[in-house]
């Protein structure tokens, strides 16, 4: 296994435990957790592959599916402390969105998307499991109302991934170089509190 596989499943598990715990919180069942860890971990990706008319990445290999089961099962029997842990969790979730989106992005343009598409890709690679996990759970995907920048620097992240593509710097560099934006600028929004603005005229909360 390399270094990039490695990191992907790291990614995928993070991801994995924020539904499970979401499962929980929405008093699910085990079957429900296990839904709702799956499509946080492995939704985004599917959605790209989809798109780009490819067998998703999540059916060619056996980890991608056991992963997720894992992270269930720790959650299930070890929640409490799962819990707790959220704030080591989410550096990992910032970490699994930049490699997320400076993947996929790097994916698109492998498969002759233009830029553009490529960044918008790249971004629902990073973010499409977290609006299928919002709205099986039955809530407003945390998507559309970005009060942490999450959209954000997966856009950024990707668009900068791009970038690096269309000067000729393609390769693991690029990858991590917009990966490192992405996780830098999600910590700092963490940290500070930034957010997206309202529309003009609205009084923020």
């Amino acid at each position: 296994m390399n270094v990039t596989s490695l990191l992907d499943l790291t990614g995928i598990f993070v991801f994995a435990l924020s539904g499970a715990v979401m499962g929980v919180r929405k008093r699910l069942d085990v079957v429900g957790m296990a839904v709702l860890a799956s499509m946080t971990a492995l939704g985004g990706g599917i959605l790209r592959d989809l798109i780009l008319n490819v067998r998703p990445a999540a059916f060619e290999s056996l980890g991608y599916v056991l992963v997720p089961l894992l992270a269930t099962v720790i959650v299930f029997f070890w929640h409490p402390q799962v819990e707790r842990s959220m704030p080591a969790v989410l550096v990992f979730d910032a970490a699994g969105l930049g490699l997320f989106c400076a993947v996929g992005t790097e994916k698109a343009l492998t498969f002759g998307l233009s830029p553009l598409h490529a960044v918008l890709l790249g971004v629902t690679t990073a973010v499409g499991g977290g609006i299928l996990r919002d709205v099986l759970a039955g809530q407003i995907p945390s998507l559309l109302y970005d009060r942490q920048l999450y959209a954000v620097p997966a856009l950024l992240g990707s668009a900068v991934m791009a970038s690096l593509w269309r000067l000729g710097h393609a390769g693991w560099q690029a990858t991590l170089a917009a990966a490192v934006l992405a996780f830098t600028l999600r910590m700092f929004a963490m940290r500070y509190s930034w957010r997206a603005p309202l529309a003009r005229g609205v009084p923020d909360d």
